[in-house]
């Protein structure tokens, strides 16, 4: 094991490679703002309308490009970055404090939680009264997958305790167990919901960012750019985590107020994009393995890396969920597994049979 890129002191260098062949944080910090700005691009300029390079400026004339691109496209590519990003310092935080690199955001609950939520507020949301569920629109179905997801991450935290203490392998297995628990919830409410009640949440449940609008794209935000910008505060701390829980407390690792602060971060984020865009999958467990391989397992270098990595995943599956199918989107959830799993598994098989 490469011990310096675990050390919490190490410095990362200002070369483009390591002495080991990895990407250098400058080579990342190029590399990965090229690839966000051409997915950027790709992702204004193609779908169901193309859209001229002319139109996406905001002093453009009137034009339906630039109508379709300002009042539509911009508030999903903002999703997109958001949703990939929060997935992706999600993924990361949930895999340091596991050590465990195939962890994933949804093992502590917060994607089950609020699937349930979105479930509940789709099947007893009619029973609210017509002129009350007119005027809130789309809201309650937000905020019920909002707390379902942070719910239920409080739940398993507490569950988890044993002797005051939060124990990493008890807190995998109940969240497995609270998973399986939430699945069966929302069969439950599938099972009692009317035709167009069933074909709204199985939508959902697929994910999709077609309903991206800039009042609850900037209210994501507030959530997701606050996280973005705590987390890598703990990057030292997950360094020393690393080496093992007995390391870090001698090293003056607070690791129980490290594991309050990550779930805390992992519920807010995730809960907030998945409450926009249904179940999005694969992302925060694939970029945040992507990088590492390309640049090792520094938490300083991977948080970051990781945000970018994510956001570049999904503004390209969005595109490509968006064109593949003309006039129709393809469920965004469904493309990120159909890639990511294979993908996945590439990078696993090249990295094990490379050692």
């Amino acid at each position: 094991m490469n011990t310096n890129a675990l050390d919490a002191d190490a410095s990362p260098t200002l070369n483009w490679r390591s002495p080991e062949g990895r990407w250098s944080p400058l080579a990342l910090v190029v590399g990965g703002g090229v690839a966000l700005l051409l997915a950027l691009l790709i992702g204004a300029t193609q779908g169901a309308y193309s859209v001229a390079l002319k139109d996406l400026w905001p002093s453009a004339q009137a034009s339906a490009g630039a109508d379709v691109f300002w009042h539509i496209r911009a508030p999903r590519l903002v999703m997109a970055v958001l949703t990939g990003a929060a997935l992706g310092v999600s993924g990361t935080l949930v895999q340091g404090l596991f050590r465990n690199p195939l962890a994933d955001p949804g093992l502590i609950g917060v994607s089950s939680g609020a699937a349930l939520g979105a479930g509940f507020a789709i099947v007893f949301g009619p029973l609210l009264p017509v002129a009350l569920r007119e005027g809130l629109g789309v809201w309650p179905m937000l905020v019920c997958a909002f707390l379902g997801g942070l719910l239920v991450t409080a739940l398993v935290w507490q569950l988890s305790r044993a002797r005051g203490q939060v124990h990493t392998p008890l807190l995998l297995l109940v969240g497995v167990a609270i998973n399986a628990l939430a699945s069966a919830g929302l069969g439950l409410l599938s099972h009692v919901a009317s035709d167009i009640q069933l074909r709204t949440l199985t939508f959902w449940l697929l994910g999709s960012l077609g309903g991206s609008q800039w009042h609850s794209t900037a209210a994501c935000a507030l959530v997701v750019v606050a996280v973005l910008c705590m987390a890598p505060s703990q990057a030292r701390a997950l360094n020393a985590l690393a080496l093992g829980e007995a390391q870090a407390r001698l090293m003056g690792v607070p690791v129980d107020r490290l594991q309050r602060q990550c779930v805390l971060w992992v519920a807010l984020s995730v809960g907030a994009v998945t409450a926009l865009t249904g179940m999005v999958g694969f992302i925060g467990l694939l970029a945040p393995h992507a990088v590492r391989l390309l640049a090792g397992p520094d938490h300083r270098v991977v948080l970051p890396a990781s945000a970018a990595m994510g956001a570049v995943l999904v503004l390209l599956a969005d595109t490509v969920a968006r064109t593949a199918f003309t006039p129709a989107d393809l469920p965004l959830g469904v493309l990120t597994g159909l890639i990511g799993a294979p993908a996945f598994l590439w990078m696993l098989r090249r990295r094990f049979t490379s050692t």
